[in-house]
């Protein structure tokens, strides 16, 4: 029997052992929202317990569902894979479309059943590793055009002056950019590169500074808790400061596991960020969160988590670092898996979804039951988050749970103000708006 045989088989033995137990979530994500989110005792799996939904995608005028008093419309569908939004000055809109590169090696029964996961879901569909340029006519249809094409699992995109960036999975590429054009055909040119080995999160969430001299570059682990060693974990779990000028980059912030979005929040003009945490210690652990981002600051990762919360399953911890772990500012539940940040002070949704942060949740194999799956607004003062996270589109999933329609990533908003979301598993873009 060759390798991969051996890890099929022995990756359907322990799925099919896992699925007879039952070690479920004491709290729902609300509970485990805010400053202070409650934080129960590590459990060990030889496997984590899992629920995966099966991807079916959207029937014919089906949608998303969205809180009182809005609506909500497709304006793209047939996407391969849509990932991140951008609206450009003209009131175009970017649409990122990729999935991982795939290097990541099969080495386990988990690394197995993982992909088997995301399979099931829908979440591993292949990407389109292009970007597609939707365009509203005056009759109010969106038209679509392949704008950008033969990328490198991209993610972030930024618009400064007159060149585009792209932050594909290997290195930061910058385009010539015309206002109004509907492609790009001119080669990329390399400004930095970025972290490429292994790619266990290739996501590079991109961000420009407000006065356009920097780039910030979220950068995941090549691991849950750094069990491929820490050689590889090299400028990872980061957030990067890359000059523009220059393409030179430094270390911004450490130690956060996998921040998937960035944005600047506006009462401060402080860098803030969103944080998928580490798995497979309970459904209840560790909660996802939302955090101002200090320059020079350590979150954590791999040694702790939660400011000073040590992970006992790290071998060679670092007290020294430890003692330096910021706590993050705002919990938004375990496992809900967020991928995409928009803070908005002014929109074209009811008045109180004005003033805080949109943040969509990918939803996660690691929690039952299951949780994020939703896009949720978390309202600031002072520049600070207060409250508990509000759904705002939901409906992603069947009542029973067994089947997933879609899953949000990317946000933005258009010229209207409408809120734009990204569905990787659906295929689509959605508009939201006000009903009346």
């Amino acid at each position: 029997m060759n390798q991969r045989r051996k890890l099929t088989f022995l990756a359907l033995c322990l799925s099919a052992a896992l699925s007879a137990c039952s070690d479920g979530a004491k709290y729902d994500p609300p509970q485990q929202s805010g400053a202070q989110p409650p934080l129960p005792e590590q459990k060990h799996f030889l496997l984590p317990p899992m629920q995966v939904p099966e991807g079916v995608g959207w029937k014919d005028g089906q949608t998303p569902k969205v809180a009182e008093g809005m609506k909500i419309e497709k304006i793209a569908g047939d996407l391969q894979h849509p990932r991140q939004l951008l609206t450009l000055p003209n009131g175009d809109v970017l649409v990122v479309e990729a999935n991982g590169p795939g290097q990541e090696p099969t080495t386990t029964p988990k690394q197995l059943i993982a992909g088997m996961v995301k399979g099931q879901s829908g979440k591993g569909g292949k990407g389109g590793n292009r970007i597609t340029l939707l365009r509203k006519t005056s009759g109010g249809e969106w038209e679509k055009h392949v704008f950008l094409e033969n990328l490198h699992s991209p993610f972030g995109v930024q618009l400064i002056g007159d060149t585009l960036y792209v932050a594909n999975t290997g290195a930061i590429v910058k385009y010539p950019y015309t206002a109004g054009a509907t492609r790009i055909t001119a080669p990329g040119v390399e400004l930095a590169d970025l972290p490429d080995t292994i790619n266990h999160h290739w996501t590079k969430a991109l961000l420009a500074s407000a006065d356009g001299s920097k780039l910030y570059v979220g950068v995941g682990s090549n691991s849950n808790i750094g069990e491929n060693g820490l050689d590889v974990e090299y400028r990872r779990a980061t957030v990067l400061e890359v000059d523009v000028a220059t393409g030179a980059s430094r270390v911004y912030a450490a130690g956060i596991r996998n921040p998937t979005g960035l944005h600047w929040e506006p009462a401060s003009g402080k860098l803030w960020a969103i944080a998928n945490e580490r798995d497979e210690i309970g459904a209840d652990l560790v909660p996802d969160y939302l955090t101002s981002v200090q320059d020079g600051g350590f979150y954590g990762w791999p040694y702790s988590y939660y400011g000073r919360h040590l992970d006992t399953r790290v071998k060679e911890q670092r007290p020294d670092l430890v003692d330096k772990a910021i706590v993050p500012d705002y919990a938004i539940g375990s496992h809900v898996a967020p991928l995409g940040l928009w803070f908005s002070q002014d929109n074209a949704l009811p008045a109180k979804y004005h003033g805080g942060a949109f943040i969509s949740e990918h939803g996660s194999w690691d929690r039952s039951p299951l949780s994020g799956y939703e896009v949720v607004f978390v309202a600031f003062k002072d520049g600070k988050p207060v409250g508990q996270p509000e759904s705002v589109v939901t409906g992603f999933y069947s009542d029973d749970h067994k089947q997933l329609y879609g899953a949000p990533v990317g946000l933005t908003q258009d010229n209207s103000g409408a809120l734009l979301v990204a569905d990787d598993v659906g295929n689509a873009v959605w508009r939201v708006t006000a009903a009346n």
